[in-house]
């Protein structure tokens, strides 16, 4: 099996809708590589940030995908050499209302029990929700040439909701989990196939070859395949359906943090007074 398929044909192009709250252009081109084999190709400039109208061509993409075509395997890829994607826009996640269970968590969960075999083929560089993304994939492949994947949360001073970092959990040896999460470690092609991160290195012709050994156009025939899933990453998708109790979870471990860091410098200021009064 080659890219360079004779039945290779474009099924269906959307362009991405800019509005006042999310300006971010671009399109979604889904292509038949051969049969049941799709490609979906995006490129939203300069490095498909993941905000409200290229998640929702997403969405409406995988849509018309599954419900005007024959079911077999997803490719999912970057138009742009550098960038998979860069993640979130930080200011449009935080005010946008309704971005996080409406947009990004809805695709997150759509990709995860989507009823066809999903690849990313991570181009380029990988950051944040843009590497969350391709975890929430059933595969990956990575260019062995360019880029690197990393969970910068760290860096950035941001803290990681439930279904963010339980999805890295669930699918990575624990030593691996901590470097990504507690130092932000960036990842190498070599390193993330070392790590089980990614489960081969290349291009395009890899990830078909892949499709090809295992088999990966026919595992949706008997409509199983997405509850299959569901079942597999309960642990993730019960974190995306309670998205508000989460929330109120992580109010309230504020607000113990707080009391905890309140007391602990109170007691930090007695046991100083109590020790200068000692010296005295």
């Amino acid at each position: 099996m080659s890219s360079s398929a004779p039945t290779s044909r474009t099924l269906f192009t959307l362009p991405i809708i800019s509005t006042p709250e999310s300006p971010q252009t671009g399109t979604f081109v889904c292509t038949e590589l051969s049969p049941k084999v799709y490609l979906l190709s995006f490129n939203s400039p300069p490095d498909n940030r993941l905000v409200t109208s290229f998640i929702q061509s997403f969405l409406l993409a995988l849509d018309i995908l599954e419900f005007s075509h024959p079911h077999g395997v997803l490719i999912t890829t970057s138009s742009i050499p550098k960038f998979y994607s860069n993640g979130l826009e930080l200011e449009h996640a935080t005010t946008t209302k309704g971005f996080w269970s409406n947009s990004f968590f809805a695709l997150l969960k759509r990709v995860m029990t989507y009823p066809m075999p999903t690849v990313a083929l991570v181009n380029g560089h990988a950051f944040a929700g843009g590497f969350m993304l391709s975890m929430y994939h059933d595969y990956r492949i990575f260019n062995d040439k360019r880029g690197f994947l990393c969970l910068n949360e760290l860096d950035l001073g941001i803290h990681l909701k439930p279904a963010m970092s339980s999805v890295f959990r669930q699918k990575l040896h624990p030593k691996t989990y901590t470097q990504m999460v507690l130092e932000a470690k960036r990842y190498t092609a070599k390193e993330a196939l070392q790590e089980g991160i990614v489960d081969r290195l290349g291009g395009l012709d890899e990830a078909l070859n892949f499709i090809e050994e295992r088999k990966l156009s026919e595992k949706s025939k008997t409509g199983v395949l997405g509850s299959l899933k569901a079942e597999m990453w309960r642990e993730t998708i019960a974190y995306i359906d309670d998205l508000e109790g989460e929330e109120k979870k992580f109010l309230e471990l504020n607000e113990s943090e707080d009391k905890r860091r309140q007391e602990g410098e109170a007691r930090v200021k007695k046991w100083e007074k109590n020790t200068t009064k000692a010296k005295l």
